[in-house]
């Protein structure tokens, strides 16, 4: 090898002459009309690199064969070794051209859009499904979850058995209510426990209900975790949170009574749902909080002989002025999964319509996008959250308004809905009479139908494709739906498409033992 030191020392020179030619030829008018465009910073990523014809340079030199310059030569020429980002390939552009607004009507023959900017190197899996980004376990399989709220049995005629359980990795069971004192009491006894749903098991006593079809479909579907999701938005406004989290003794009083459902119910985990934390002190308490929640589970567990990990998650916000007063760090040393809440950025609180689900900001209609995803992400992740632990929030409805001329402008009205007005159900959707768009710059879609002047926001298989190659990209740890009634069935699922897309998804084995369940059903299964 000492005997190649010349020539390894002409390669590089060759290389650094080629790549100086290259910057000499930069057109100034295009550098400097990058300054002026608000989108520089993604055309930057897509435009290739302009090509040098021979003919073109100044001097007139044979052409160079160059052989591949390894690791070992340049370490051999006593140069550092470059990391390997720069010596691997690069990803080809996503295009040519700079990204642009498609307010067309979506079609069949419509080319699959491209996210802006994941022309980059990403922290996305392998092949194999395995991550590569340097520090994620070679295990890492992304998680596709969903909630089943249990007032869904009623007017949308939703039960457990209809859920896709071959493609939901785990299932968020909502809501167990909060009483005056800071305890997780049953919050609906008759669609949780009581109404007959199906197959049901009799012997002593006996829960039916919603509660033990899910419990009959965990042990049908091992991959399956269940959690017992507490709280919500309108438990949250009630100020349901506040007895629990104020005082030592509420605390402890809520992670115990909610450990003690888990137990009779037959569930994997909690899921903490608290819209919001108004101030530093009610983020202190959800920290202490979720320390005795996870101080609960561990005890149940080690008191019945598990060597299993109750999971602990947390439903959280995607808007600024919330997230921002959660103590994240804190937070995050007792939390396995952050489900981001990337839906509601727009309804019948805003002046005028707006998408509600984008990734990015609308830059030409910034009224129209008044929060964004990607910014919620990034700012999870420099708070010191492992982006394997944000999971993707995606919503299964539309919201609605009506009487208006598009998006960004003023409304009257929210509409009819599938269940609510304003609401409409994903499957429900587009509406008679309305065309689908899909902006795939900001990956958002709405319908309008311009005779009733009624726009509905929301996600459809294509923007949910492209959230599957957002989140793979960023890193994240998958996708989480509200919720489960919503979805379409067969190829235009959601949680379906989720499900594909991401591949490789959690297979870890959920728990069917539980000793001390008051109900016999689910401490004894038969089935």
């Amino acid at each position: 090898m000492l005997a190649s030191k010349p020539l390894t020392m002409f390669k590089l020179l060759c290389v650094v002459l080629a790549v100086a030619a290259r910057v000499a030829v930069a057109n100034p008018a295009t550098l400097s009309a990058r300054c002026d465009d608000p989108k520089a910073h993604l055309s930057s990523l897509t435009e290739p690199v302009p090509t040098i014809p021979t003919a073109d340079l100044p001097i007139d030199l044979p052409p160079i064969e160059l052989e591949p310059i390894s690791p070992e030569d340049i370490e051999e020429a006593g140069q550092p070794v470059p990391p390997s980002w720069l010596t691997e390939p690069s990803p080809v552009p996503v295009d040519s051209e700079s990204p642009v607004l498609d307010s067309s009507p979506t079609s069949p023959q419509d080319p699959k859009p491209k996210l802006p900017g994941l022309n980059v190197p990403t922290n996305d899996d392998d092949d194999d499904g395995h991550s590569s980004r340097k520090g994620y376990s070679e295990s890492f399989r992304r998680k596709n979850v969903v909630y089943f709220t249990d007032w869904s049995i009623y007017g949308a005629g939703f039960l457990p058995q209809n859920l896709p359980a071959d493609d939901i990795t785990h299932l968020l069971y909502a809501f167990a209510g909060i009483a005056a004192d800071g305890s997780v009491v049953v919050y609906d006894p008759w669609a949780d426990e009581q109404k007959l749903l199906g197959k049901r098991n009799t012997q002593g006593e006996s829960v039916h209900g919603a509660v033990e079809q899910v419990f009959l479909l965990k042990n049908k579907y091992r991959h399956m975790k269940t959690l017992l999701s507490i709280g919500g938005w309108t438990a949250s406004q009630e100020g349901k949170f506040g007895p629990a989290i104020s005082s030592p003794e509420g605390r402890r009083r809520f992670a115990e009574t909610a450990v003690r459902l888990l137990a009779d119910w037959g569930f994997d985990g909690l899921d903490v749902d608290y819209e919001y934390p108004a101030n530093p002190q009610d983020a202190q308490n959800f920290v202490l909080l979720l320390q005795e929640c996870r101080r609960a589970l561990d005890e149940y567990a080690g008191r019945n002989g598990q060597n299993y990990h109750y999971l602990l998650t947390v439903a959280t916000p995607a808007g600024p002025e919330h997230y921002s007063l959660l103590d994240m760090r804190a937070m995050d040393q007792y939390v396995d999964a952050w489900h981001l809440m990337a839906y509601d950025y727009a309804g019948s609180w805003d002046t005028v319509s707006g998408q509600q689900a984008n990734l990015y900001p609308d830059l030409e209609n910034p009224d129209s996008t008044k929060f964004n995803t990607d910014q919620a992400v990034g700012d999870y992740i420099a708070r010191g959250i492992d982006p394997r632990k944000i999971v993707l929030g995606l919503p299964l409805y539309g919201r609605s308004f009506t009487n208006t001329d598009g998006l960004g402008r003023p409304y009257s009205g929210i509409g009819q809905g599938s269940i609510e007005p304003g609401v409409w159900l994903y499957r429900d959707l587009p509406r008679p009479g309305a065309t689908v768009y899909v902006n795939s710059y900001t990956v958002s879609a709405y319908t309008y139908d311009p005779a009733t002047r009624e726009l509905v926001s929301y996600d459809n298989v294509e923007t949910a494709r492209l959230k599957a190659e957002y989140l793979q990209s960023r890193g994240l740890g998958g996708a989480v739906f509200w919720e489960a009634a919503g979805d379409r069935t067969g190829e235009e699922s959601l949680v379906r498409t989720l499900a594909r897309e991401m591949g490789h998804l959690d297979n870890s084995i959920n728990m069917v033992h539980y000793p001390e369940s008051r109900y016999t059903n689910i401490q004894n299964p038969s089935w």
